[in-house]
Parts: structure tokens; C-alpha cells; sequence
């Protein structure tokens, strides 16, 4: 991965990641391959699934390590972890090892990259990316553990929450990294499926809790239902223009159009929500500064270049 340019989406497979559900996604320029320590079984269900093609190593595995409670990261602790990951993946190395820690103020966190560091030394971790870390602690940590230490973030960008455009875009050019985004789809919302529909009742039981979740910030943070349904107009305008591809299409090529972008992850619940074809699409689509101008005029109309106030930095709503 260092080096590489990240301009490929990347398309998870978090749960129901069965041989029948996932094998037509391997015809697909990206395989599905991101895992984390608390996605349940996901990492032993891909580990097996993995070793059953006939190349496995054809497939990356990306996962993460999380440390939501304190924790002393002595080099036994880190290592542990790290053998936790190989071993339910069924794994030599971890391709892309995540790493997330709770709290700022415990110092902790430099500690333990240091000892990831160590562990990638000895071949039992390729790279090492961050999770929902924020621009201060980004840069922090790029600088202090030094040039190519680390190769991604991952963290929340749309065309709704546009927070890593206010300074964590800077870091990624300053230190060579690429944020992996996830939530460029609102969960769903920046789609067809809900272009002229009636605003959703945010506790309704027909939605999932990423849903309630994108639905709460577009509502109470963003702006309104109205003028979200003026977004998915223009959307729709543009995909028009490019052969009638779809709003989520349009929206996945604003947030990879972005320099400091490596690849985002669209999720997927196999057999139920794939989209795997409309997908690919992405790659042929390339919005003219016509296209970004439209949509740019609806974005200064919401409140989203002010969520870095209101929110906080990214990561900032899980902490």
C-alpha cells in the first residue's frame, strides 16, 4: 500500500459473508476485505472464506484493532492483539492493521503504534492505518513516528459531512497518507430509493441504526429534509447527463475526486443490499467542474461546513 495511489472504491462485507453470497463480488475490481477486532465474526468468516479460493493471497484483508477501555499497551498487550487478528483470520500478516484508541488524553496511543511499528518489522503486519482519528492526532502521530509509518485513516466523509476538508486534508498532503471513507452513502440516503420520498419518521422501525444514525445528522445538523431532497435533484441532474448512472454513483465520485482520498466503503449486506453492478460504475464517471459547481451551490445553502464547530473534529461523535 505505500506508495500506491488509493483512487479505488472499496466495497465491505461485514456480515453475512457467505461462499454463495460473496463469490460473484470477486469478480469485481475490489473484493470484499474489511473486517475490525468488534465486527463480531467477521474476521473468522473472511479468514475462512479466504482460504478456500484458489488464491488467497489474490485477496487484501484489512481489520483494525480498538482500544475502547484504558489500557497499559505493554508490548506483550499489543502483540496479543495483533496474534488475535492473524489467528481469526487464518493469516501469516495482516495486510492493513486500523488502529483506534478512545481517549486523547492517555498518551498511550503513541506507545503502542511504536510496538505495532516493531510487530510490522517482523513481517506480522504489512501496513498501518488509523480510525477516526483526528487532525491534530494525525499529524501528531505521522510526525512522530515518521515519514511512511503510517498509510490511511479511516473516517467519515460525504457530501453531507464534509468535515475532513477543514485540515485533515492538509495532513494527508503534508505526510502522504489517504483517508479510507465510510459513510459516503448517508447510509443508504444518498441514493435514488429515497429521491422524492416523504421525510422518514427518524424512530421508525423501517430504519436501521446507521440510517437513524446519517438520518439524525442531515436533519438536526445538515440542514433539513427539503433541502436534501434539493441535493438528490442535482444528483439526479448529473447522473442524467452521464448516461443516467445513479445518485449514489454521482456521490461516490465527489468524495474520490479529492486528492487526500484513497477509497471509500460502501457497505453491503449480502443477498439483501449488494448493488455490486451500479458499483463498478464509478470507475467510467468523471463529474466536470460544471457538475461539482451545481452541486457545491447546494451544499453553501446547508450547515455542513460548519459541522466541524458543531460536531467537532472527525472521530469527535464517538468520543
Amino acid at each position: 500500500m505505500p506508495g500506491e495511489a488509493l483512487r479505488r472504491p472499496r466495497f465491505a462485507a461485514k456480515w453475512l459473508c457467505t461462499q454463495s453470497s460473496v463469490t460473484p463480488h470477486l469478480t469485481c475490481r475490489t473484493p470484499p476485505s474489511l473486517q475490525a477486532d468488534h465486527y463480531g465474526s467477521s474476521e473468522i468468516i473472511f479468514g475462512q472464506f479466504r482460504q478456500n479460493l484458489p488464491h488467497p493471497e489474490s485477496v487484501v484483508g484489512a481489520t483494525k484493532w480498538c482500544v475502547f477501555r484504558p489500557t497499559n499497551p505493554t508490548r506483550a498487550v499489543v502483540e496479543a492483539a495483533v496474534q488475535e487478528r492473524l489467528d481469526r483470520m487464518q493469516a501469516q500478516r495482516v495486510d492493513l492493521l486500523q488502529f483506534h484508541w478512545q481517549d486523547y488524553s492517555d498518551k498511550g496511543y503513541l506507545t503502542a503504534l511504536r510496538y505495532l511499528q516493531d510487530l510490522q518489522a517482523e513481517g506480522k503486519i504489512a501496513t498501518i492505518g488509523l480510525c477516526n482519528f483526528d487532525t491534530i492526532r494525525t499529524d501528531e502521530i505521522c510526525t512522530e513516528l515518521g515519514p511512511g509509518s503510517i498509510v490511511s485513516n479511516q473516517i467519515q466523509f460525504s457530501l453531507i459531512d464534509t468535515r475532513p476538508l477543514h485540515g485533515m486534508a492538509d495532513v494527508c498532503g503534508k505526510h502522504g497518507i489517504k483517508l479510507l471513507t465510510y459513510g459516503t452513502l448517508c447510509g443508504g440516503f444518498l441514493a435514488d430509493k429515497w429521491f422524492h420520498k416523504a421525510e422518514p419518521d427518524l424512530y421508525s422501525g423501517n430504519l436501521t441504526p446507521s440510517q437513524r444514525k446519517y438520518l439524525d445528522m442531515i436533519l438536526k445538523a445538515w440542514g433539513d429534509w427539503s433541502l436534501f431532497q434539493s441535493l438528490l435533484s442535482v444528483l439526479r441532474d448529473i447522473g442524467d447527463r452521464h448516461g443516467g448512472v445513479s445518485i449514489a454513483n454521482v456521490a461516490t465520485r465527489w468524495v474520490l475526486d479529492h486528492p487526500c482520498v484513497g477509497a471509500v466503503i460502501i457497505g453491503a449486506r449480502m443477498g439483501l443490499s449488494e448493488h455490486t453492478d451500479d458499483n463498478q460504475k464509478v470507475f467510467a464517471l468523471q463529474l466536470t467542474n460544471a457538475d461539482k459547481a451545481a452541486i457545491e451551490v447546494v451544499l453553501e445553502r446547508s450547515n455542513g461546513r460548519r459541522l466541524i464547530t458543531t460536531i467537532g473534529d472527525c472521530g469527535a461523535e464517538y468520543r
